[in-house]
């Protein structure tokens, strides 16, 4: 529950300055979202291995997964609206944590290496930056600072199979400026500023807190 509430507090503090935030839960004893009875129950058990839920309001998509999916693959479901995503859990993942420790709890679960900081209600020996639990304003900065950072230094990720495969800058360019050509002579294209693309198989139609 305390991690909940860090994540819960981080989230309103970073929505306060303005940003997009979405946040994601990682269960990693699994989860049930349809009910018997509703219409994404039916179809999921006549078969259908994702089902979309969609409105003017809100949209959601239910799908079956062979594997259990890293927050990297979660977030480039979710797209490019966002400037924050925020996790609750993803403990093996590797993207970077902010760990919740209480005392009595003996050492940390998280490499230094892994680590932003640690929100914690006693001192520890760590080389990163330490904030009580209940700080969600320094632990706001600390992402918002984060992500500056990261900004200089962005690496474009190419997705295969669905696994996210890093692309050095030679290589970036490459593929940036033979898709700019093409997408160039195109009808309607006169003003690109970005280009979303998704291969469609033949056949087929239509931070971490924890």
């Amino acid at each position: 529950e305390q991690v909940g509430r860090i994540v819960q507090g981080v989230l309103a503090e970073l929505k306060s300055r303005g940003c997009r935030v979405a946040a994601v839960k990682h269960d990693v004893h699994g989860f049930e979202m349809d009910k018997p009875g509703k219409d994404s129950w039916r179809l999921a058990k006549a078969g259908s291995e994702a089902v979309v839920l969609s409105s003017a309001a809100k949209l959601a998509l239910i799908r079956t997964m062979d594997h259990d999916a890293d927050l990297i693959e979660v977030a480039k479901l979710l797209g490019e609206d966002f400037d924050v995503v925020l996790s609750e859990g993803y403990k093996q993942g590797r993207s970077p944590k902010i760990e919740v420790h209480r005392k009595g709890m003996g050492e940390l679960l998280c490499g230094p290496e892994e680590l932003l900081a640690v929100a914690t209600d006693e001192p520890l020996e760590v080389s990163v930056p330490q904030f009580s639990l209940e700080d969600a304003r320094g632990l706001a900065d600390l992402v918002l600072d984060f992500i500056k950072r990261q900004k200089n230094e962005e690496v474009t990720l190419l997705f295969i199979n669905g696994k996210p495969v890093p692309l050095k800058p030679f290589v970036e360019d490459i593929i940036s400026a033979a898709l700019l050509g093409m997408v160039a002579t195109l009808r309607g294209a006169d003003d690109v500023r970005r280009v979303d693309i998704t291969v469609v198989r033949s056949g087929h139609h239509g931070v971490s807190v924890g």
